[in-house]
Order: C-alpha cells, then sequence, then structure tokens
C-alpha cells in the first residue's frame, strides 16, 4: 500500500470518512483549482477581448 492511499475509517461497516495524507489532499485541491478555472476560461472563451502590446506591460 502506498503512503498516499487513502483510509476509509468505517462505521457499521459503511465508509464515515477518508483520511488523506497531505500530498494527496493537496493534490486533490490543485485538482480542484484547475477545473475551476478550466471552467471559467470556457465562460470567457468567446467573450470580450482587448489588445494590448506588449510593451505597454512592461513597468
Amino acid at each position: 500500500m502506498r503512503g498516499d492511499s487513502p483510509i476509509a475509517v468505517l462505521n457499521h461497516n459503511k465508509p464515515a470518512a477518508y483520511l488523506l495524507s497531505a500530498n494527496a489532499y493537496e493534490a486533490l485541491l490543485e485538482k480542484l483549482d484547475d477545473a475551476e478555472l478550466s471552467k471559467i476560461v470556457q465562460q470567457r472563451r468567446w467573450g470580450k477581448t482587448v489588445k494590448v502590446k506588449f510593451e505597454d506591460l512592461r513597468a
């Protein structure tokens, strides 16, 4: 068994909770963030755009 594998805590032989390693939890949060950002990108994909010169972005 790998150290990052979740562990089920059972109550009456049914999963009541899951324990995750810090690495597994952080990876899960990253995936959730990526999914949320992907959703935002898809919503804004065909929205209004603004042309900007690269030189204008540098301070």
